[in-house]
């Protein structure tokens, strides 16, 4: 059944209350419930050839025996699907595909870059700058020129045109799904991480996809382990507030993901 997936590379919870959040102390295990089997896997940018191989590593982890008594694992991507890398089209064509053999539950979460790419689409202005954070690998995989240095509006909004037509319907209905923030147990999936005076249920979209001094300097507890990607390391990071799984796939080749099960995790990765 994986092999159908590889072939694509050519019931959620309402928001808790501020009063309603755990506050499960930093130096406490943090679990997702008995019986949860959950993935979530950092930044891809167009590596379409690493998340075949994590992909295919989690499918065979979630097969181990001690996992077989797990209800239907979560696969959690953290998002930045596109940009940078040379295969943004494919792997935005392998997520679309797995969700589709059914094996895991999986949540998309909506990254920077696709919100850029959103954004260029109904203002094709911010064109000039989105080529500058990767934004032409994303043209290409999608067989869209890049206009030449100094191109003018009419040039952008036609490239904006193009890329629009070229979306597979598919694929929009994937990123017309991407969400924010997604929690289980006692682990808050987001993409870039949380403003810390900012109780959960009240985190802006900007700061859940932008934000990184402040939030990666803190050490404040909200209730909740923050797993998030947005900033590359060269290793995953473990801090008593956050887990950080960016660790920079289209530039080091490395993409990273962790499996939590009860009060254990473990890192997997392709290289």
């Amino acid at each position: 059944m994986f092999g159908v997936v590889r072939k694509a590379l050519g019931g959620r919870k309402a928001p808790r209350s501020e009063q309603d959040q755990r506050s499960v102390p930093p130096h406490a295990p943090c679990r997702v419930p008995e019986g949860r089997l959950v993935y979530a896997v950092g930044d891809i940018h167009g590596r379409a050839d690493l998340l075949g191989d994590l992909v295919e590593e989690i499918w065979k982890d979630a097969d181990k025996p001690d996992n077989a008594h797990a209800d239907q694992p979560d696969l959690v991507f953290l998002g930045d699907y596109i940009d940078r890398g040379p295969a943004s089209k494919q792997v935005v064509s392998f997520i679309t595909a797995l969700a589709q053999v059914g094996k895991f539950n999986i949540t998309a979460l909506l990254g920077n870059h696709e919100r850029t790419m959103l954004d260029f689409l109904s203002d094709p202005k911010i064109g000039v700058n989105w080529m500058e954070h990767g934004g032409g690998a994303t043209l290409n995989s999608y067989g869209v020129a890049i206009p030449p240095r100094g191109a003018d509006e009419a040039a952008w909004a036609e490239t904006a045109a193009k890329l629009s037509a070229a979306i597979p319907e598919r694929h929009r209905r994937f990123f017309d799904g991407l969400k924010l923030q997604h929690e289980i147990g006692d682990y808050v999936f987001v993409h870039a991480g949380v403003r810390p005076s900012t109780p959960l249920d009240r985190q802006s979209e900007a700061d859940l996809l932008w934000i990184r001094d402040e939030f990666l300097h803190s050490t404040a507890w909200l209730g909740r382990m923050i797993v998030h990607g947005h900033t590359p390391t060269e290793k995953p990071v473990f801090r008593s507030n956050r887990i950080g799984l960016d660790t920079g796939a289209y530039a080091t080749n490395v993409l990273t993901a962790i499996r939590l099960r009860a009060d254990s995790r473990e890192i997997l990765q392709s290289r």
